[in-house]
Order: structure tokens, then C-alpha cells, then sequence
């Protein structure tokens, strides 16, 4: 199943969930559960802006966009996070409002059964979207699995909630749970935006990806042969690295391409979805654009 057929399953569960969480609040009138549905209306709206973004981030490059439009995913990364903290916002807001003017809750018993349900369901396709965002290295799959995943935290938080007013007849617990599933989705939130951020920054290829490009690249080294200035950043499903070869100047221009091409197609080779540029310089030269400050 490609990630645009998974992001369309979630908008379908994600309506599934708003209809039986919505139930289980009208049946109970507990604000856990009313948090609990309000989440499930941020995983609606999130599924459908990343599969937006995932379909503008597979178009080919264009004459405006030479190097792909790979990084439309992270602007559904941030606004998932975003709708993340609005909803955690209008839960802190509900509870609070319950603390001060505490209610009875009716018909536990069927709500908790509703908020079960719902919550089997995204734990299920959460656990599903995770293993394949992770194989397509999907930044907005990633995000809609980890906010399900949230969501499941938040619908176990609420249930023992709801259990522990039951047995003790605390109404102010059912608020206060609430508050802590407020806090709980607003940390995810915050953690979405910021990913959001680094990658629209050009942040730099994992530790790991790193690791492999220096591994790959001791293998042409040697006393004529050296590489430098190694530059790497990631753009959605893309890992890009820039560097430097060193030469011996009396190399024919066929001879050192023929090399580049090699190194270039054994770092691809090694890098999943890695896209490397290589400058030719002879082994007595050094390049210092990077030395120059950028002026403000």
C-alpha cells in the first residue's frame, strides 16, 4: 500500500472515531471524553492536509522547483502540530470550566465501550503507518502516526479517569484527566512543530546516514585521493550530500569522471534516496566559500 492510500485510511478512521467519541461524550457528558472527540477532529483535518502534502511532495521538479518539492511534508508535520495545540487549548479551556461546576456522568458504561472501540482502531493503523513511514522515510506519515498514537495515549488516559470517578465518586477527577491529556497532546504538538522547523532549516542527515557516506567514501581514499567540505541536509523522503574530491592535477578530465561517477552512484547505492553532487579540484587546491560570513 503506497503512503497516500494510508493517509487516506486515516481521514476514513478518523471520521469513524469522531462519530463513536462523539457518542460516547453525548452519552456521558464527560469532558474527558468531549477532549478525547476534539482530538479526533485534529486527526481528521491533519490526515487530510498530509495527504495534500504528500501528493505535492511526489511531483517531479519543475523550472521553479529544480530540486523537487520534497519538503511540502513538513509543512503538514507543523500543522498537524499546530491543530495539536489548538485542541489542547479548547481541552484546558472545557476543563477548567468543569472544575468550577462539576457534573454527574450518565451511561458510563456504553461510552467507555464507544471510546474503547475508537481507540483499537487508531492503535491498529498508527502501529501500520509507523512501519511504513519509516520505510519511505515520510515525514507527514510520521506525523499522522504519532498524533494516532497520542490519541491513543489520551483515550487510556481518559478511560482510567472515568473508571477512577466511578469508583469513587470524585467528579473533579474526570476534569482533571482531562487537563493532563491537554498536556500531554500539547508536548506532541510542540515536538511536530519543531521537526517541522529543523527540516524546513536544511538540518543535516541522521547520525547513521552520516556514518554510511563516510564509510562509503574511505573506500575511494587513498594518498592521491581525498574528499572534503562534506555537506549534507534532508528534504522529506531526499537525503542530499555536497562535497569535494581532490585529484592529482595530471588526472585526464575522463579519468577523474569516470571516478566521480562511481563514488556518486556507490554513495546512491549505500543511501536509499540520496542524491550527491561532487566538484573535481586537484589535490593542491582548496575551495574557501565557506569561510566567507554571509552578510546580514
Amino acid at each position: 500500500m503506497r503512503v497516500a492510500s494510508y493517509l487516506k485510511l486515516s481521514v476514513a478512521v478518523a471520521l469513524a472515531t469522531i462519530a463513536l467519541k462523539a457518542g460516547a461524550w453525548w452519552l456521558t457528558g464527560s469532558v474527558g471524553l468531549l477532549s478525547d472527540a476534539l482530538e479526533s477532529l485534529v486527526n481528521l483535518a491533519g490526515a487530510v492536509f498530509a495527504l495534500a502534502m504528500v501528493t505535492v511532495a511526489t511531483q517531479p521538479p519543475d523550472d521553479d522547483h529544480p530540486y523537487g518539492h520534497h519538503k511540502a511534508e513538513y509543512f503538514s508535520s507543523g500543522f498537524e502540530g499546530t491543530l495539536i495545540l489548538v485542541a489542547a487549548l479548547a481541552i484546558m479551556v472545557a476543563a477548567v470550566q468543569r472544575l468550577l461546576a462539576p457534573q454527574p456522568l450518565e451511561s458510563l458504561g456504553i461510552g467507555l465501550a464507544l471510546s474503547m472501540v475508537s481507540s483499537a482502531m487508531n492503535g491498529v493503523l498508527a502501529w501500520a503507518m509507523m512501519r511504513k513511514a519509516r520505510e519511505h522515510r515520510s515525514v507527514a506519515l510520521e506525523a499522522d502516526a504519532r498524533h494516532l498514537f497520542t490519541d491513543v495515549w489520551t483515550s487510556a488516559g481518559v478511560l482510567v479517569g472515568l473508571l477512577a470517578v466511578q469508583a469513587t465518586g470524585w467528579l473533579w477527577l474526570d476534569p482533571a484527566v482531562a487537563l493532563a491529556v491537554a498536556a500531554n497532546i500539547a508536548r506532541e504538538g510542540y515536538r511536530l512543530i519543531r521537526r517541522s522547523v529543523d527540516g524546513l532549516m536544511d538540518l543535516a542527515v541522521e547520525p547513521e546516514v552520516r556514518s554510511q557516506i563516510e564509510r562509503t567514501l574511505a573506500q575511494f581514499s587513498h594518498q592521491a585521493i581525498r574528499f572534503d567540505h562534506v555537506t549534507t541536509r534532508r528534504a522529506g523522503q531526499r537525503r542530499f550530500v555536497d562535497l569535494h574530491m581532490h585529484l592529482p592535477s595530471g588526472w585526464t578530465l575522463g579519468r577523474a569522471a569516470a571516478l566521480r561517477g562511481s563514488v556518486e552512484l556507490a554513495l546512491m547505492s549505500a543511501v536509499p534516496g540520496l542524491r550527491a553532487t561532487i566538484q573535481l579540484l586537484p589535490t593542491d587546491v582548496e575551495a574557501h566559500q565557506m569561510d566567507v560570513e554571509d552578510p546580514l
